[in-house]
């Protein structure tokens, strides 16, 4: 085998930085079971003794519940199912904010098949889930 080639290396060395970057930066796997969820699930809906795991699991078909950090830090929960709105089966996205010492729950963005929904249906959705 011969000398490696000025060229043979200009090859390499962008190869192997777009391997480094796609195994730091790359697609992760979702972390389904830690501390975040089980607090999430766990936490009673205001005015109401039912936890949003009781609340979507009974009105919400698939769920998924799903951990990860934001770059600035924060600590998101998400829940992902099929739930009735408007009386029509539709993909829901809800997202929860956890502070770092789990004391508290914030409601976050939601999504629905896909679109950006306002606070207040965000927050209509969530009283509804609480009727059921």
């Amino acid at each position: 085998m011969g000398k490696l080639s000025k060229r043979n290396i200009l090859w390499i060395i962008p190869i192997g930085i777009i391997g480094v970057f796609w195994y730091f930066y790359g697609p992760q796997e979702d972390i389904t079971d830690n501390e975040y969820i089980t607090y999430v699930k766990n936490y009673s809906i205001e005015n109401s003794n039912q936890s949003f795991e009781t609340a979507f699991a009974s009105a919400c078909e698939n769920p998924y519940w799903v951990y990860f950090e934001t770059q600035k830090g924060q600590d998101v929960v998400e829940f992902k199912g099929d739930c009735p709105i408007n009386n029509k089966k539709a993909k829901v996205n809800v997202q929860f904010l956890v502070d770092a010492k789990m004391t508290t729950v914030k409601y976050g963005a939601m999504l629905v098949d896909s679109k950006m929904q306002e606070e207040s249906e965000r927050d209509n959705f969530l009283l509804a889930l609480t009727k059921d």
